[in-house]
């Protein structure tokens, strides 16, 4: 799994041909309040019961609150076949505070 932090994913996706899958992990009210733009909610506890959904082949890119819980489903979903996994480091948090500035936070 690699981590990139904000920036380094703001970048990644202006440069990459095909867009990764954006997996946010968080709870619903939590997507409610903020989300990046593109990304799909399946909270953390229902991956195991998602996990046929998921295509283990695309890039995926995990988000959480601070990029912890991704972490976690990260090293999940290597463990269940997925190769190509990105953590975002600092979450939809620092995504607000360096690349989307009119983003809601909480």
């Amino acid at each position: 799994m690699r981590d990139f932090d904000a920036q380094q994913l703001e970048q990644y996706l202006k440069a990459c041909d095909s867009r990764p899958f954006l997996l946010d992990v968080r709870q619903p009210w939590e997507y409610d309040v903020c989300h990046i733009a593109g990304s799909q909610l399946v909270p953390m506890g229902q991956i195991p019961t998602k996990l046929d959904e998921l295509d283990k082949g695309r890039e995926t890119v995990v988000i959480c609150h601070h990029g912890i819980r991704s972490r976690q489903v990260g090293y999940y979903l290597e463990q269940a076949g997925f190769d190509n996994v990105i953590n975002l480091k600092g979450g939809v948090d620092a995504w607000a505070k360096k690349i989307d500035k009119t983003m809601a936070t909480y």
